[in-house]
């Protein structure tokens, strides 16, 4: 066994390579999806059933299709349509559009819940429109927001695994090459899961002082 852990170690470039790519693969799809998110967000709470229907349904039928379907369904059948884009661009998408659901039921659960006196304060004081958002809404929705997107990211890391399917040279897919050249499975796939930890770890620790400003906030 410990043998197997020394060939593993042995090709810890390929690791690190893997997590690089995974780290800015999710690092991208949080941002994309929180920008994408806000937008959605805002179009499901709008009056007109023309357009918050379609929102709502395209976050619907998101929350119901596993992503792994839905990243075959990128990569493979997009060239169906004469859209052919490779294998990182279709992961990035795939994770960006799958996540801007998740992100869009998020910020549009804590934009539902927002205190009505803080923004009519601020329409008396002559904010309105895009100031209005700018200056009153979006400092609350970030504080209110954050915490379920930073947990939001943990699952945005998981999911990044798959894409080894599509054959994106992430941490899952490094410790599967590693195993299958030097059939070390045990021993690569517990490194990989021990780097996962950390990284969430690491996540964990950021949101704890993400919180703890927003209770501060709040005081």
């Amino acid at each position: 066994m410990s043998r197997d852990f020394l060939v593993a170690f042995a090709h810890y470039d390929q690791y690190l390579s893997g997590l690089w790519n995974t780290l800015w693969l999710s690092a991208a799809t949080l941002v994309l999806a929180s920008i994408a998110g806000c937008f959605v967000a805002a179009l499901m709470l709008t009056r007109h059933k023309v357009v918050r229907l379609p929102a709502t349904g395209f976050v619907d039928a998101m929350r119901c299709v596993p992503f792994l379907l839905f990243a075959y369904l990128v990569y493979y059948g997009l060239p169906e349509l004469s859209i052919r884009l490779d294998s990182w661009t279709s992961g990035l998408i795939a994770l960006a559009v799958y996540h801007t659901a998740y992100v869009a039921e998020i910020v549009r659960g804590a934009w539902t819940n927002l205190s009505r006196e803080q923004i009519e304060a601020g329409r008396a004081f002559g904010f309105a429109g895009l100031p209005l958002f700018a200056r009153i809404i979006l400092p609350q929705l970030f504080f209110a927001s954050v915490p379920l997107i930073g947990n939001q990211s943990i699952y945005i890391l998981k999911d990044s695994a798959f894409l080894m399917i599509i054959t994106v040279p992430e941490l899952t897919f490094a410790a599967s090459s590693v195993q299958s050249t030097y059939f070390v499975p045990f021993a690569s796939f517990v490194i990989a899961m021990l780097l996962y930890w950390l990284v969430t770890l690491v996540i964990e620790a950021m949101l704890k002082r993400v919180e703890l400003a927003a209770e501060v906030r709040r005081a």
